[in-house]
């Protein structure tokens, strides 16, 4: 079992930058794939970003060149750095836990929002 809480959106300017958190407890941390996704137009989330517990990444092509995932296994937390935000970015973003690179994990946080907005 893993327990995830999001922090760190909020709203924020076309151009500009965030960085969310997420705080993983409960399981051995460093061996789940970690996630960040939102929701997709229509039904279901898409994924933003994963990376396993040795550091291979992976990126939506929407968000490639603007998003960085990383994480601290010694803090058992994982990071999304958002820059140049575009609107369309506006999303509510999820953190997962998983075992496979392939697909989202059982495990979600609660969601921290994100607005993009002049």
């Amino acid at each position: 079992q893993v327990q995830l809480v999001e922090s760190g959106g909020g709203l924020v300017q076309p151009g500009g930058s965030l960085r969310l958190s997420c705080a993983a407890s409960g399981d051995d941390y460093s061996i789940y794939v970690m996630g960040w996704y939102r929701q997709a137009p229509g039904n279901g989330r898409e994924l933003v970003a994963a990376i396993t517990g040795r550091g291979t990444r992976k990126y939506a092509g929407s968000v490639k060149g603007r998003f960085t995932i990383s994480r601290d296994n010694a803090k058992n937390t994982v990071y999304l750095q958002m820059n140049s935000l575009k609107v369309e970015d506006t999303n509510v973003y999820y953190c997962n836990a998983g075992r496979q690179f392939e697909r989202a994990g059982d495990y979600w946080g609660q969601g921290t929002q994100v607005t993009v907005s002049s």
